[in-house]
């Protein structure tokens, strides 16, 4: 069974996909004002789980073309599909490592260029998922500036990853 945060992330990005129902490529690839585009946000996210669960974790780098969604990097519009693609290869690659983690685990530290990373596994875990809900309210937001009316309701059915101690596991 997963670690309970691991249920959390992973509820998040069931959340994540849900925010996009309704949503064209066209839309997707807008950029309003100095907003980032829906599709950007994707490519972003697919980064920000790229680096922590394949490259921190494991040393390897699927998609290299998503670094250009880094931090700090400049803005840029993807295909949506693109970036869905990168997405779900990088999430789907990163699931079999965040199935491994244990409580024990989660507060250990990876190394980066020699040295212990400054967040234990633990706190990016829990980053990663506040990053992802940091983007769906703008993802809505972006949606609203769009003309979208009827969004969808969050946080959606919490039931699917319902509150259980760590002791539970």
């Amino acid at each position: 069974m997963p670690h309970p945060l691991v249920d959390q992330l992973r509820f998040t990005r069931a959340e994540w996909l849900r925010a996009f129902e309704g949503v064209t490529p066209a839309e997707a690839e807008q950029t309003l004002g100095s907003m980032n585009s829906m599709a950007w946000l994707v490519g972003h996210l697919a980064w920000h789980e790229q680096i922590s669960w394949l490259e921190r974790a494991q040393g390897r780098t699927l998609e290299p073309a998503v670094a250009r969604f880094g931090f700090g990097e400049p803005g840029s519009t993807p295909a949506l599909d693109e970036a869905w693609r990168a997405w779900r290869a990088i999430t789907a690659a990163a699931d079999p490592y965040l199935d491994t983690l244990t409580s024990e685990g989660l507060l250990a530290h990876w190394e980066v260029k020699g040295a212990a990373h400054r967040e234990s596994i633990g706190t990016t875990l829990r980053r990663l998922t506040y990053h992802y809900w940091f983007h769906l309210g703008e993802s809505q937001a972006i949606r609203q500036l769009l003309g979208h009316t009827d969004l969808p309701v969050f946080v959606g059915n919490i039931n699917r990853a319902p509150y259980r101690p760590e002791g539970a596991l």
